[in-house]
């Protein structure tokens, strides 16, 4: 079966694709959401994600939320050679996401170096969301606080059995959302469920006085870092989110110290949201290209 084409054009991302270029994504082993082969193939739709090989090397093409066309390797970009680089240029308007490790590599090569706010990954440390530890947080301990005392909470990994609960809250969530399903991550989510199993992601699915509240879906990004793709909870139960956080957190193996909550696109909601946990990692993606 070909996997990969080895024209510049490359193949639509697939499911099939994933036994050769999740491994190649792993051995990478840097916290940016993007070398997740399921956030790429859950949001293949939004960046049409084409897959493709060129001397030697794995790479994928996609669009950017503000319609710019971009070039990421399935390995470590510093592993490239800087004129196939140069080459593949001339098929994209830059380079992402760059690590900042790699940014600084290659700024001796004469390159330009630019990001965007939206992109920047959020991290916490599992303990940090583990506890609530610390006066910035205090609101989030009492929400914590009011949720446990209102409701008798009980959590279990998502299977076959409760997937049907996992769907009817995110059919709730959307219904709460001020945005149709197309201007929300409606879709993506939904086929998260339809294929966790075939995607390798884990959930854990949580019940308010045994009715369905919320949900977590993720996986392992790195050897010590978790990969949070979908929070959804049902905001009648105040203070759902969380508790959400806060066990997911406690449960993790304490191989994962740290959990990242990915961008937030720019959406003045979502950077509150998220700033609000006070992120203890902010992870830059550079867009990058040489200077002619």
């Amino acid at each position: 079966m070909v996997y990969f084409m080895t024209d510049m054009i490359g193949t639509p991302i697939s499911l099939e694709q994933k036994p050769l270029l999740e491994p190649k994504l792993k051995s990478v082993n840097i916290p940016v959401s993007e070398y997740s082969f399921q956030n790429l193939y859950l949001f293949r739709g939004n960046h049409d994600y084409h897959v493709f090989d060129f001397e030697g090397f794995t790479f994928i093409q996609g669009t950017t939320y503000d319609s710019k066309t971009h070039i990421m390797p399935a390995c470590d970009l510093r592993d490239v050679p800087v004129e196939t680089l140069k080459k593949l240029q001339e098929r994209c308007d830059f380079f992402f996401p760059v690590f900042e490790e790699w940014a600084e590599f290659f700024r001796q090569h004469g390159v330009e170096l630019t990001y965007q706010d939206g992109d920047t990954d959020y991290i916490y440390t599992s303990v940090k969301m583990s506890t609530y530890a610390g006066r910035k947080l205090h609101k989030k301990r009492n929400l914590l606080k009011q949720f446990t005392e209102r409701y008798s909470a009980t959590a279990f990994m998502i299977t076959k059995d409760n997937i049907k609960d996992a769907f009817y809250i995110l059919d709730e969530w959307q219904n709460q959302a001020d945005l149709p399903k197309e201007q929300t991550d409606y879709k993506a989510c939904h086929e998260a469920l339809t294929l966790y199993k075939e995607l390798g992601i884990c959930g854990g699915i949580y019940y308010a006085d045994k009715q369905p509240a919320g949900f977590i879906l993720g996986e392992e990004l790195t050897d010590n870092t978790y990969v949070m793709h979908f929070a959804k909870g049902i905001t009648k139960y105040k203070g759902i989110y969380q508790f959400l956080y806060n066990d997911f957190a406690s449960i993790l193996p304490k191989r994962y110290e740290f959990i990242n909550f990915e961008q937030d696109l720019g959406s003045t909601a979502l950077r509150v949201a998220k700033t609000s946990y006070v992120p203890d990692v902010l992870v830059k993606k550079y867009r990058m290209r040489f200077i002619p």
